[in-house]
């Protein structure tokens, strides 16, 4: 993934992708953040003695699961003037940005993980991808 080539990890990874429904978003926000709201993206980080699962060695590491809401991407798209597709882009590279460590908590780590997500999505679709 073209996200994860720019934040020059060496090795391959895996990534693991659920596009659903409000409600199943809103049932893991909840359970996993104690949110009972939908959201539009959720992502869950696959480290050491997060869930005691181990990649067997000989395949490469899975970083963690994405959970975008579609409900959340249409309504988003047609607020913002662009594609459903480009916003998808958007919250995967949202989602896969949080799985390398990025966070939003702060105003200044928010504005960050913003400018690298809006110029990720900038070259996707300046090279066609």
């Amino acid at each position: 993934m073209s996200t994860i080539r720019e934040e020059r990890l060496d090795e391959a990874a895996t990534i693991g992708l659920l596009i659903t429904n409000d409600d199943t978003i809103r049932e893991l926000n909840l359970r996993y953040r104690g949110q009972h709201s939908p959201t539009d993206v959720l992502a869950f980080p696959h480290g050491e003695g997060s869930d005691g699962f181990v990649s067997p060695p000989s395949e490469p590491p899975h970083l963690g699961d994405i959970v975008v809401s579609f409900p959340r991407a249409m309504a988003q798209a047609a607020e913002h003037g662009h594609s459903v597709e480009e916003e998808l882009d958007r919250l995967v590279v949202h989602g896969v940005l949080h799985l390398l460590g990025y966070d939003d908590q702060s105003e200044e780590e928010r504005e960050a993980m913003w400018r690298r997500q809006e110029a990720m999505v900038r070259s996707f679709h300046d090279h066609g991808e």
